[in-house]
């Protein structure tokens, strides 16, 4: 765990903002996508983590860029079904998320691909009282960590698989408040912050 600037507010955490594949399920190699529930397979750690940030009066919302529903890999409903089931996990065991937010679209044809501001302003016209200054993103990836600083966030980059990272992936952990291993620690570092 590598803290830098306490952002004002650390007390006040009140929205977490998560990347998926990655951050919440395993995620498949570069190049390839999960297209159904029977390929999401959840990380070890994460219901109870979600879990945790319900029991502490969190707000859980999920961002993710879906490039693969541009490509004709899977649709728009296919991940609505797998977010469904997820949803279905959690709540067997007494957690959520508020909300799902995915870009559907390729690149630089939007503007709501992360680190674009788009899934951030959706989920502020349907929860119109989410500030920055108050919200934590954490993500797997160089777009997630940019996505939470552009807009004034704590920022948490999840190390994960190394065979499976990302290009920029330094660049991420250089950027980021906190650098862990997993949602669990994640969670932690933030929970901790707020002491």
């Amino acid at each position: 765990m590598q803290p830098s600037v306490v952002h004002p507010g650390a007390q006040n955490l009140r929205t977490c903002f998560l990347d998926r594949d990655g951050v919440l399920n395993r995620k498949m190699p570069e190049g390839r996508y999960v297209t159904s529930w029977s390929e999401f397979e959840i990380l070890p750690g994460v219901v109870q983590s979600i879990a945790r940030l319900n029991r502490a009066g969190i707000r859980v919302i999920v961002v993710s860029n879906q490039r693969g529903i541009a490509k004709g890999l899977y649709t728009s409903a296919d991940v609505d079904a797998i977010h469904a089931s997820f949803q279905e996990q959690l709540k067997a065991q007494g957690a959520h998320v508020d909300h799902f937010y995915f870009c559907p679209h390729d690149k630089q044809s939007c503007d709501c691909r992360k680190p674009l501001p788009g899934m951030f302003d959706q989920a502020r016209r349907d929860f119109p009282e989410i500030d920055p200054a108050h919200s934590a993103m954490i993500g797997d990836s160089l777009s997630d960590i940019e996505f939470g600083r552009r807009l004034g966030m704590r920022t948490v980059f999840v190390e994960g698989d190394p065979e499976h990272r990302k290009a920029g992936a330094p660049d991420a952990a250089r950027l980021a408040d906190f650098r862990v291993l997993s949602l669990p620690a994640a969670v932690d570092a933030l929970l901790d912050s707020r002491q």
